[in-house]
């Protein structure tokens, strides 16, 4: 990408900017909650560039109207939206396998492909850096990424079998993945239960304690319509016991993530699959944002597409991830759109601290590169929806062909140029934050 000259000070207007579009209603609800996130922003430009998509799409806009590799199809695949390398992780599937690959679709949309694969690239520049690589190792792990990427595409869009492309389990998964699949089969339902709820008179409540708000009753009331509207959008397959669903307990939560600072959101406490206490299920209804991505994507059958966040967030997961959750679904509650999904006990990130062998880092960057086109191929013709009526390995495949020398090229030279604008913008945040230009901070 052409990155303009500018001062830091103009730099630093631009980020402002952006970030009133993006953060500015609900940091005016909530600025508590974005002092706490900006904080850890703070803490590295690895953060600084986890939290702002933002930013990151705003610098890409002028790729909507076209780019290397981007077709009237390969710009409409679904994409992750946020696909950097802390991204992945474990989740338990619908058949109840393990899998590893991404595992957070907040920022799901549908969009150009090389967007996905550029924003991992940049967050691996930006990752190397601060594991002390150089340039010529962190350009040798982008090249990786991009032919196991390259590799996989083109071995799906050639009709491989299941057997020869399959996901990352624990029977298939080496090394760190591995590594965090046996993490997250260590964990147990009855661990989760314990860290959020207690028993009282033979029967399975929240805890008081823990960061959860008792609800007035009114609040109580519209959350469980809210439930009974979720309960409609769920697949049959997800009917089959209605006494999963009884209601237990409900309470009130406010979210202080990187991703979603002074959100609010609801845990309802469900039997689950049996009348055992162990067994006992917790989901979620959170407010869904728009995506960063939307904001820069003008198609409207993509834009009309979506009831609202909520819907477009769990449809987009369903669409990326094979066997998706069965709890997944979406309801709406005081007129916003919200995603309703298990408080998995499951869950585990890919953890990067103690990844520092070079060889090793190698090794991981690939699979991501695997994974990574596993879930662009997931979400076309055969997903059940209509948006991306194609097959999306097929149309990718074909306009990497008309290139092959270019495409790792693309992703080296813009890992190092964004990766470095990255270090710099998180510089010019900081000092924004902490001499107080931050609008209603």
């Amino acid at each position: 990408m052409s990155v303009p000259q500018r001062s830091a000070e103009q730099r630093g207007e631009e980020i402002l900017t952006v970030f009133d579009t993006a953060f500015g209603e609900h940091l005016a609800a909530d600025p508590a909650a974005f002092r706490v996130t900006f904080r850890k922003m703070a803490a590295s430009a690895v953060a600084f560039y986890r939290g702002t998509a933002c930013l990151f799409y705003h610098d890409l806009d002028a790729e909507k109207r076209g780019g290397p590799y981007l077709d009237d199809r390969t710009s409409r695949v679904w994409v992750h939206g946020d696909l950097h390398a802390e991204n992945f992780g474990t989740y338990m599937d619908a058949t109840g396998r393990l899998i590893f690959n991404v595992n957070d679709f907040d920022e799901a949309y549908v969009g150009p492909f090389t967007w996905d694969l550029k924003r991992f690239a940049a967050s691996l520049a930006l990752l190397g850096y601060t594991k002390a690589l150089g340039d010529e190792q962190i350009t040798g792990l982008v090249r990786v990424y991009a032919a196991a990427y390259r590799e996989r595409i083109h071995a799906l869009a050639t009709g491989a079998k299941s057997d020869e492309v399959p996901p990352f389990t624990l029977d298939t998964a080496q090394g760190p993945l591995l590594d965090t699949l046996r993490d997250a089969r260590s964990l147990t339902r009855f661990g989760l239960l314990d860290s959020m709820t207690e028993i009282r008179d033979f029967e399975r409540r929240f805890a008081p304690d823990g960061g959860s708000v008792e609800l007035d009753a009114a609040t109580r009331y519209k959350v469980l319509a809210a439930f009974d509207g979720y309960l409609e959008t769920l697949p049959e397959s997800s009917l089959t016991r209605p006494e999963s669903y009884r209601v237990k307990d409900v309470v009130g939560r406010r979210g202080f993530g990187v991703g979603s600072p002074g959100l609010p959101s609801y845990d309802i406490l469900l039997e689950g699959g049996s009348d055992a206490l162990e067994n006992d299920v917790v989901i979620s209804i959170r407010q869904a944002r728009a995506p960063a991505v939307s904001r820069h994507i003008t198609d409207p059958a993509i834009r009309d597409y979506f009831q609202h966040q909520g819907h477009r967030t769990a449809i987009s997961q369903r669409a990326l991830q094979a066997h998706a959750d069965p709890w997944l679904g979406w309801t709406e509650l005081d007129g916003v759109g919200r995603l309703v999904a298990e408080v998995s006990p499951y869950t585990v990130r890919l953890d990067w601290g103690d990844i520092d062998d070079l060889e090793e880092i190698a090794s991981v960057v690939a699979d991501l590169g695997q994974a990574t086109a596993t879930v662009h191929a997931a979400a076309d013709d055969r997903s059940g929806e209509s948006l991306v009526p194609f097959s999306t390995e097929r149309a990718i495949d074909a306009a990497i062909a008309a290139d092959e020398a270019g495409f790792a090229d693309l992703l080296v030279d813009f890992a190092h140029e964004y990766g470095a604008r990255a270090r710099a913008d998180h510089q010019i945040f900081v000092d924004l934050f902490r001499n107080g230009r931050i609008a209603g901070l």
